[in-house]
């Protein structure tokens, strides 16, 4: 069976990466001169809302026309792409499997038996990839390997290969981008130890998706319904202004570094707007700290002990701030462009680059 879910295997060509979004399509083109990569081409488009919804695909004609518009107006002539499915699409499991079984055994093993037991479809209906990940002993002292399985429901699949072929492009990657976001900061994940866990939390548009990760692999993924347009239509609506899917309304937003629930007990006066941001965050900080506590309950010996904030909700004003009180762990807003140390030749405002994280990753599946 044709394996399409191509999320962990290298590949030679060239191409672009580009990242779909409920309200846009991001694009990046790299290059490599070097040890260093280069920002060849980096552009942003708009798509018409009802296009793309809850992480999935609805009108794939007109996405690949905006696809088609998009390269036209950049020059872009390029046909393979690397792409990425949400990963609240995704069944991502590490499964413990016996260290002496060869690559074809590996192999039936885990899709013939081992990924029935985790998926929550029929295994007919999914696309299946795996990688192996390193060998322990267990408790009774027998050798085994992790294995990171990697699984997508095949409509979801079918929709991704068949929006880009309508755009006339060949998918060279479909991988989840969550794995895409930690390829552009894996020189920072590498500094926590094995026992050190960090939380990538990926604020999009209209969710929030939190990977616990340890060792550069995600042990723990969650996704939940509180994203940029949460947080803008909380604001506009207290201000009596019309709802809207564009985020410049949070642009000049800064956090209060005091939290919300201690702002009133001090005299400090909070205007309408700024007080329904700050529900719309402190939700956001309670779902964050339920799924910390929840895994560190199932982990022994582990800590978690960085916060990274990545996507558009990423470089809020002090919002890394507010979640280092909140949640007593430190955290800071990710710059994909000084991670990767990318030569850029256009401005990059520090507002907008937390939110490059995953079209950077896949730019750099196409180097």
């Amino acid at each position: 069976m044709l394996e399409r879910l191509k999320t962990l295997l290298p590949n030679k060509s060239t191409g672009f990466g580009l990242e779909i979004t409920p309200e846009r399509i991001n694009l990046a083109q790299l290059s490599k001169q070097g040890q260093t990569y280069k920002l060849v081409k980096y552009c942003s488009s708009e798509i018409p809302e009802g296009v793309f919804e809850e992480g999935k695909i609805v009108d794939s004609p007109t996405l690949a026309e905006r696809i088609q518009e998009l390269l036209k107006e950049n020059k872009i002539n390029a046909k393979r792409v690397a792409t990425a499915v949400p990963m609240r699409e995704a069944i991502i499991r590490i499964i413990p499997l016996p260290a002496e079984l060869d690559e074809q055994e590996l192999r039936e093993m885990v899709l013939d038996h081992e990924a029935s037991l985790y998926l929550p479809f029929p295994r007919e209906e999914v696309d299946l990839d795996y990688q192996k990940l390193g060998y322990f002993e267990d408790d009774d002292g027998i050798e085994k390997v992790n294995v990171l399985l990697v699984a997508t429901r095949r409509e979801i699949t079918d929709s991704y290969l068949d929006t880009f072929k309508l755009a006339g492009l060949d998918v060279d990657v479909l991988e989840i981008n969550s794995f895409a976001l930690i390829r552009t900061i894996r020189e920072q994940l590498r500094q926590f130890g094995s026992k050190e866990a960090a939380v990538i939390v990926d604020i999009e548009f209209d969710s929030t998706e939190i990977a616990i990760v340890v060792d550069g692999v995600p042990q723990f993924s969650r996704a939940v319904p509180i994203g940029t347009y949460q947080m803008q239509t909380a604001l506009a609506r207290a201000m009596n202004l019309a709802p809207t899917r564009n985020p410049e309304i949070l642009q000049d937003i800064t956090i209060p570094n005091t939290p919300f629930d201690s702002l009133s007990t001090q005299g400090i006066a909070v205007n309408p707007g700024m007080s329904s941001l700050l529900r719309i965050v402190s939700e956001l900080t309670d779902e964050l700290k339920r799924s910390i506590n929840f895994y560190l309950s199932q982990s022994d010996g582990l800590e978690v002990v960085q916060l990274l904030l990545a996507g558009p909700g990423g470089g809020i004003g002090q919002l890394d701030e507010f979640f280092t009180q909140r949640l007593s762990v430190p955290t800071m807003q990710i710059d994909p462009v000084t991670a990767l140390s990318l030569q850029v030749n256009q401005e990059i405002p520090s507002l907008v680059r937390p939110g490059l994280g995953t079209v950077l990753g896949l730019g750099l599946r196409e180097v």
